[in-house]
C-alpha cells in the first residue's frame, strides 16, 4: 500500500553546524539536548519521537519529545560509549490524541458524543492489529471495559488512561509517521577531552645529576612532581631524531656552534624519522616505559604531530616527489616572511602522489598510538590542506575514537573554527592576547554562548615556548599568577609551557613577544628552587578543579557585575545548585584593586536576602555575605585572585563543617 502524503514539516533544528554537515561534540555520558519546530496542516494534535544510535548500529532508539510552545518540541537523549552517534526526529499526527482533544470541546459545548466514542474505540481496535506483547494485553483489557459501560463519563475515563495514551504514542501507524529528511551527528569523547591540564615541558632539559641532556628516564623521576602541581597531561615537543643542516642556534640563529641541540621541530636525520627517536633522549622502551609510569601517576603523555621535515630527514631521499624544489634545483625551505625557517622544509600536499602522503603521515601517526599516546598536539594544521585533516582525524577516530587532537593554529578566526568543525577535539586560542576586562568578556561570550559552544573547546595558554606576552614581560609575579587562574578557571581545558611559567621567566627577545635564550634551541638547566616560583598556587588550584565540577565545564561561565574595570567576576555552577564557585581576578598586576561585586539571588539559586557563606578556597577564608552586594579588596603581590565556593544555605560560619 503506498504512503500517504506526507503531513509533518520538521524545521530550525538546533544544535547543528552548518546545516548538518559538521558534527556537534559532546562527552561520554552526556546529554544531548535538541529541539525542533515540528509543524502540521490544519488542527490535528501531533507527536514528535527523537530517534538515536551509534552510527554503525542498524537499530534506532527512540524518546518522546517534549512540546515546548508554538510548535517547537525538544528531546534528550544520553551518549554512553565514545565514538559518534547520529539522532533525526520523526513525527505523525495523533489521531488518538486529536480525538481526545475534540470529544472534550464536544462535551464542553453540550454535544451529543455517543458516535464519537465508537470513533475513539475504533482508533484502539485499529491500534491492536500492529501491537504485540505487552501492549496488546493492555488494549485488550481496555476494549474489554469499554464494552461493559454505556455510561459517557465513564467511558471517557477510560479512554484518558495515562498508560493507554502513552501506548498509542509509542506504537504510532508507519504509514502515517514522517522522519525527518537529515540525519544529524554528534562526536563523543572521553571526558578528558572536557576537562584536562596540560603541562609543557622539554624532556632533553629534564636533567638529572651533571648529565648535559635529559632522558625518558629522567622524566620520569620528575613525573611526582608533575602530579603534584595537579597537572594530568604532560606534553612533548617533538622527540625524533634532529638535523644538522641549516640547525639553529641559541635564539635562532643561522649559524650554529657545534653543541647546540637544534629545534626539535626540525625532524630527522641519519638516525631516523617521524616514528624514531632522538637517541640523546633513550630508547623507544624507554619511552614506553615513561608513558607506563606516567599513567599509574594519573598523567598521560602527549606528544607534538609536526608534519614537517629537516634537510636531513629519510623522506628527502626515499620520496623526493614530497617536497617542492627552486629553478636552481635546491630545496624549498619552510617560510613565513620575514621569518625564515631554513632548517625545515615542508611537505608539498599539492604533489601528484599526495594519496601515498597521506597514508604516509597516517601511518605516523597510527605508529605512536600503537606505542601507548592517546592525545596528539598538532604543529601548525592551519598550514596544511583543511581536506586532509578532516580525512585523517576520520581515518584515526573510527579505530581510535578515544584519540585527542588539540589544535594549534594561532592564525584567522573561521580558519581555527573550520578545524574544530573538521574534527579537531581541543583548540588553542586568543586567550594569550585577551588581557582587560573587556577584551575577555567578550571573546569567553563568543566561545560559549553561540554555536561555537556546540564545535569548539577552547584550551587556554597563558604562554608557550613560542610567545611571551607583554603582560607576563611586565607584570612580574602577580601577572603570572593571574594569568594561571584565568586560564584554568575560565576554561575547562587550560595548559601552561613549564618551567618557564611557575619560575615566572619573563625576559624576552628585545621588542618581541619571544623568549630570549628560548629554549627551542638550547637545553635548559632550570633552578626549580627559584624563590618566585608559584608552584604551591598552581597545586592548590588544580585541586580545586578536581574537587569541584562546576570548574570542569567551560559553556557554564556566566559573568558578574563589577563596578571597578579592572575586577573580573563570573560565576560557574553545576545543574541544581550544588556546585557554585565565584572566581573575582585583579587584572592590575601592579596595584591593590577594589570594588563591589553584584552577585544576584537568580545567580547562585536563592530567591531571598538573606545571609549565605562564601569560602575562598585558595586562603580558606570565610565570609558571612548578607546582600547581592559585596566588596572585596585584591593584592598582586599577595594571591590578586578570590576562588570562592558559594554555599547558599549555609548561614552561620560554624554550621560550615556540619554541612559540608
Amino acid at each position: 500500500m503506498e504512503k500517504k502524503q506526507k503531513r509533518i514539516i520538521f524545521k530550525n533544528v538546533s544544535p547543528q553546524i552548518e546545516c548538518a554537515k559538521y558534527p556537534i561534540k559532546r562527552c561520554v555520558d552526556d546529554g544531548v539536548t535538541v529541539s525542533a519546530d515540528v509543524l502540521s496542516d490544519g488542527h490535528d494534535h501531533i507527536y514528535s519521537s527523537l530517534l538515536y544510535k551509534k552510527e554503525k548500529d542498524s537499530v534506532w532508539s527512540r524518546s518522546p519529545m517534549t512540546f515546548i510552545e508554538n510548535d517547537r518540541w525538544q528531546g534528550v537523549f544520553t551518549v554512553t560509549e565514545t565514538g559518534s552517534y547520529v539522532y533525526t526526529f520523526e513525527g505523525y499526527i495523533d489521531h488518538y490524541g486529536s480525538w481526545l482533544k475534540d470529544i472534550d470541546k464536544k462535551i464542553e459545548a453540550k454535544l451529543d458524543v455517543s458516535l464519537d466514542i465508537k470513533i475513539g474505540i475504533e482508533h484502539i481496535e485499529n491500534a491492536l492489529k500492529r501491537i504485540k506483547g505487552k501492549g496488546a494485553e493492555l488494549l485488550k483489557n481496555t476494549l474489554s471495559s469499554l464494552r461493559k459501560t454505556k455510561d459517557i463519563e465513564v467511558l471517557l475515563t477510560i479512554c484518558k488512561e495515562t498508560k493507554l495514551i502513552a501506548i498509542l504514542q509509542q506504537h504510532p501507524d508507519i504509514d502515517h509517521v514522517d522522519r525527518h529528511d537529515t540525519v544529524f551527528s554528534v562526536t563523543v569523547d572521553r571526558k578528558k577531552a572536557l576537562f584536562s591540564s596540560w603541562y609543557e615541558m622539554f624532556p632533553r632539559s629534564c636533567i638529572a645529576g651533571n648529565k648535559s641532556h635529559g632522558t625518558f628516564t629522567d622524566c620520569i623521576s620528575f613525573l611526582p612532581e608533575i602530579k603534584r602541581m595537579g597537572f594530568d597531561v604532560l606534553y612533548f615537543p617533538p622527540i625524533h631524531p634532529i638535523g644538522t643542516t641549516n640547525r639553529k642556534g641559541k635564539n635562532n640563529a643561522t649559524v650554529c656552534k657545534t653543541d647546540d641541540p637544534g629545534s626539535p621541530w626540525a625532524i630527522g636525520s641519519r638516525d631516523g624519522g617521524h616514528t624514531d627517536i632522538n637517541p640523546l633522549l633513550g630508547t623507544l622502551k624507554d619511552f614506553r616505559k615513561l608513558v607506563q609510569e606516567a599513567l599509574k601517576h594519573g598523567i598521560e603523555i602527549a606528544l607534538d604531530i609536526a608534519f614537517q621535515c629537516s634537510p636531513d630527514h629519510p623522506y628527502i631521499k626515499k620520496y623526493p616527489q614530497w617536497f617542492k624544489y627552486r629553478p636552481d634545483g635546491t630545496i624549498q625551505f619552510a617560510e613565513n616572511p620575514p621569518k625564515k625557517y631554513e632548517d625545515i622544509v615542508p611537505f608539498d600536499f599539492e604533489t601528484v602522489d599526495w594519496k601515498n602522503l597521506w597514508e604516509e603521515l597516517k601511518n605516523i601517526v597510527l605508529y605512536w598510538i600503537d606505542n601507548g599516546v592517546r592525545i596528539l598536539r598538532v604543529d601548525n594544521p592551519h598550514t596544511k590542506p583543511l581536506a586532509f585533516w578532516h580525512w585523517l582525524i576520520s581515518e584515526i577516530k573510527d579505530i581510535h575514537p578515544d584519540v585527542i587532537f588539540l589544535s594549534e593554529a594561532f592564525t584567522r578566526p573561521k580558519i581555527m573554527h573550520h578545524l574544530a568543525k573538521l574534527g579537531f577535539t581541543q583548540s588553542y586560542t586568543y586567550f594569550t592576547w585577551r588581557n582587560t576586562k573587556h577584551e575577555l568578556t567578550e571573546y569567553m561570550t563568543e566561545l560559549t554562548t553561540t554555536d561555537a559552544k556546540e564545535y569548539f573547546r577552547p584550551n587556554l595558554w597563558p604562554n608557550t615556548p613560542d610567545i611571551l606576552h607583554e603582560y607576563l614581560q611586565c607584570g612580574g609575579r602577580g601577572a603570572f599568577i593571574t594569568r594561571f587562574i584565568l586560564a584554568a578557571t575560565l576554561s575547562s581545558n587550560y595548559g601552561i609551557y613549564g618551567p618557564a611559567y611557575e619560575l615566572c621567566i619573563h625576559e624576552p627577545l628585545p621588542g618581541r613577544e619571544e623568549y630570549c635564550d628560548s629554549e627551542k634551541y638550547e637545553i635548559k638547566k632550570w633552578d626549580r628552587a627559584a624563590s618566585a616560583q608559584i608552584t604551591d598556587i598552581i597545586a592548590k588550584t588544580n585541586a580545586i578543579r578536581k574537587e569541584n565540577p562546576a570548574l570542569q565545564s567551560t559553556n557554564n561561565i556566566q559573568f558578574i557585575e563589577t563596578d571597578n574595570d579592572v575586577l573580573l567576576a563570573y560565576c560557574k555552577k553545576t545543574d541544581g545548585y550544588q556546585n557554585i564557585i565565584l572566581v573575582i581576578v585583579n587584572l592590575d598586576p601592579h596595584n591593590t584593586q577594589s570594588g563591589w561585586i553584584t552577585v544576584p539571588h537568580s545567580v547562585i539559586g536563592r530567591e531571598e536576602e538573606k545571609s549565605y557563606l562564601a569560602h575562598d578556597l585558595l586562603t580558606d577564608e570565610k565570609y558571612i555575605w548578607n546582600s547581592e552586594r559585596n566588596f572585596v579588596r585584591l593584592d598582586p603581590f599577595k594571591i590578586p585572585a578570590h576562588i570562592i565556593r558559594i554555599h547558599p544555605h549555609i548561614h552561620r560560619e560554624d554550621d560550615f563543617d556540619y554541612y559540608t
